[in-house]
């Protein structure tokens, strides 16, 4: 904090040749971009240029940040107006350097405008960065996060790509999926084609099922009518409200980062300390891998391999809150 060496009359004259020094240095170009943007007015506190005692820690509403509502309607306008990304994080792992950027926007587009990135493929079809969603390993996450012996999970919430992609692995490998709507039944079977059929099944009786895979869209009243002891695994980004407390709830997709990977000084989003969610994940594993592919729109990479691709490189699963069985 050197402005207080400023205020006391202590500071080290040097330090500002050291500073015009490193200024002047070329900016690093990395090799894995991570895109990020805010979330809400005052999630800008949270990242690692607002306050880094925040950011050490996981998102969480505190009440004093309401005081700096004058500056948090600042900041709202000047993100309006400045409309570039700009550097929020820098690591290395290996020789691999990585940068977060943060978009200044509080919403992104959706799959019904850019097909998951598909559209910027299509535009530049001689783009030499390759996009990675990181649908894949968050499915293979998903699919390892499920107690061993379960016999059926119920899905419910928004029909993403990771939704459609772990139901049909999950049918692949004989566990019943249980859904609630007969919309994303349709959707789902329609999907499949004839393969995996008789594992999707349609049905208003779920109290027996201890295993709910969920995300957006999960409305209160459904929650509640989940059984004592049941474990929820979100698919999605954003987590499901803790609204039970004889209930078992785990984290988004992610997974504990090796100690390799350097200058970890901030938390992402709701996640601890050095647990990185696996859609960030995978643009590192694209990048120690060499993999040329791109992984957007409706493309997925082999599952099995992008699983033992993060395991080897020292990527480890998180605990399941709970091992039961349905």
């Amino acid at each position: 904090m050197p402005i207080y060496d400023y205020i006391y009359g202590t500071v080290d004259k040097n330090s500002n040749t050291l500073y015009e020094n490193s200024v002047k240095r070329k900016e690093e170009s990395p090799n894995v971009v991570h895109l990020t943007h805010l979330t809400t007015p005052e999630s800008i506190y949270h990242l690692r240029l607002g306050f880094a005692y925040l950011a050490s820690k996981p998102y969480s509403s505190v009440w004093y940040l309401w005081l700096l509502w004058p500056v948090t309607l600042w900041f709202m306008v000047l993100t309006k107006i400045y409309r570039r990304t700009f550097v929020v994080e820098r690591n290395r792992f290996d020789q691999i350097r990585l940068q977060t950027w943060a978009i200044p926007t509080y919403r992104v587009q959706g799959e019904e405008l850019n097909r998951y990135g598909e559209v910027y493929v299509k535009k530049h079809p001689q783009l030499k960065v390759k996009l990675v969603d990181g649908s894949s390993l968050a499915v293979a996450v998903l699919l390892n996060s499920i107690p061993k012996g379960t016999t059926q999970v119920l899905l419910r919430g928004n029909l993403t790509k990771v939704a459609f992609a772990v139901t049909f692995a999950l049918c692949q490998k004989g566990i019943q999926v249980i859904v609630l709507r007969e919309d994303e039944y349709e959707k789902l079977d329609k999907s499949f084609g004839t393969k995996s059929e008789d594992n999707l099944v349609i049905s208003k009786s779920y109290s027996s099922c201890k295993v709910w895979l969920v995300g957006d869209d999960l409305t209160e009243e459904e929650h509640r009518k989940a059984t004592e002891g049941t474990l929820f695994i979100p698919f999605s980004q954003f987590p499901p409200k803790k609204l039970r407390k004889d209930c078992f709830y785990h984290t988004t997709p992610a997974m504990q980062t090796p100690m390799a990977l350097e200058n970890v000084d901030s938390c992402e989003n709701w996640l601890p300390r050095r647990v990185m969610s696996v859609w960030r994940i995978a643009g590192i594993l694209h990048a120690l891998e060499g993999w040329e592919e791109h992984e957007c729109g409706y493309t997925m990479c082999n599952i099995d391999k992008v699983w033992e691709a993060c395991l080897k490189h020292g990527f480890q699963p998180l605990r399941v809150p709970i091992q039961s069985k349905s």
